[in-house]
């Protein structure tokens, strides 16, 4: 999609149509999708950055140039790959990575993300080695859209729910 075709007028009119403003949409790319035409797949993302969007790496770490890419391209966000959680508690190697990412994040001014967080223990690390956003099964599971939108509704309530739509 980010190669062939013109997906920044795509999503430049799904954005019209749905009212939301660009820089409220964060696309999430993975590293195997950049190899991808590269050339052709950089210049849509820069268009649709061009446009307000945000672009965060997904599955951060898992490919052999993750370090290239945050070189040749300004990403709003880093996500760190679940392989580097999982074993994060158990295993030195996984914590020493893991630790190398969040620094170069920090260094790079780079917002990040936590991926597959399961155990509170997890958790615990990824807050104590500055890990700014998690994500993961500990937090709650995918649902349907229609059980979501009851989810944030019930959480809004109905009073916060009009002020928003006033506001």
């Amino acid at each position: 999609q980010l190669s062939g075709g013109d997906f920044a007028a795509v999503a430049r009119a799904a954005l019209a149509e749905s009212g939301l403003a660009a820089e409220r949409l964060t696309l999430e790319i993975t590293e195997s999708a950049l190899l991808e035409a590269a050339e052709a797949t950089m210049a849509t993302l820069l268009r649709l950055k061009a446009m307000g969007c945000k672009v965060a790496m997904d599955d951060f770490g898992t490919g052999y140039s993750s370090l290239g890419y945050l070189r040749s391209f300004q990403f709003d966000k880093v996500k760190i790959d679940r392989s580097f959680i999982k074993d994060s508690t158990d295993d030195a190697q996984c914590a020493a990575i893991l630790r190398g990412i969040l620094a170069l994040c920090r260094s790079l001014r780079i917002p990040n993300t936590g991926e597959g967080i399961e155990t509170e223990e997890q958790r615990d690390l990824l807050r104590a080695l500055g890990c700014e956003e998690a994500q993961g099964f500990l937090f709650g599971r995918p649902v349907p859209k229609a059980e979501a939108d009851e989810i944030v509704a019930r959480m809004i309530g109905p009073e916060r729910r009009l002020r928003l739509a006033a506001g």
